[in-house]
């Protein structure tokens, strides 16, 4: 892990760097640029992701997102809540295009993005389900439930808690508040939380729940 966070502190994550760093196929680097085109295009017409971020997109988005596959290798299923931009959901669909019974859940409210999802789903040919609905409300059951901008923690964890309830795994991208957002998250829910450093940026956390259960109404 620590080389790793040195080679990002000298050298800014670029595609060669990204596929050094997960050794990824060519075919898999060609779908991320792919996305990558996507998200600019429809970033100019609706809200995805901040427009400062696409430059830095292979270490903000992309590096972001595949690291969740290091700390889950063998988890063939995943639901992204809240995918929106398509983050982490969309880089693990496609880093796990080729592997047998992999499957993303991609599961959005917002119709519109949405609309965005499908159509990258769709030309990518990618191995995910696009889901128009509220997480809570959806019954799939999931080796791993994920989450990246959806809602503080207080929040995310009703949402995911159906999925933990049926087995999944929690990995939530987070960031350097994280510790504040456990602390609230605190008064409603008891859990077990452990946290990892971001390889894409120390400042971020990845969170691990466990052991979820409801203390009193948020």
């Amino acid at each position: 892990m620590q080389t790793e966070l040195v080679i990002e502190a000298l050298d800014p994550v670029d595609a060669a760097a990204f596929q050094r760093l997960t050794g990824c196929s060519d075919a898999q680097l060609a779908d991320l640029t792919r996305f990558q085109a996507l998200l600019a295009e429809w970033n100019a017409v609706m809200n995805l992701v901040g427009p400062a971020s696409l430059p830095n997109f292979w270490n903000r988005h992309a590096w972001d997102s595949a690291q969740l596959l290091k700390l889950a290798p063998d988890a063939r299923t995943w639901a992204d809540l809240g995918a929106g931009a398509g983050l982490p959901g969309v880089v693990l669909a496609i880093l796990l295009k080729d592997t047998p019974g992999a499957k993303v859940h991609l599961v959005e409210s917002m119709a519109k993005r949405c609309k965005f999802l499908r159509a990258v789903v769709d030309d990518l040919k990618l191995p995910a389900e696009i889901h128009n609905a509220r997480a809570e409300e959806l019954d799939l059951k999931v080796d791993v439930v994920t989450a990246r901008a959806c809602a503080p923690m207080v929040r995310l964890l009703g949402y995911a808690q159906p999925y933990l309830k049926r087995g999944a795994t929690a990995w939530f991208l987070k960031g350097q508040d994280v510790a504040s957002e456990l602390a609230e998250a605190a008064t409603y829910w008891k859990f077990e939380s452990t946290l990892r450093s971001s390889l894409s940026d120390p400042r971020g956390q990845i969170v691990q729940v466990k052991g979820l259960k409801s203390v009193r109404k948020v």
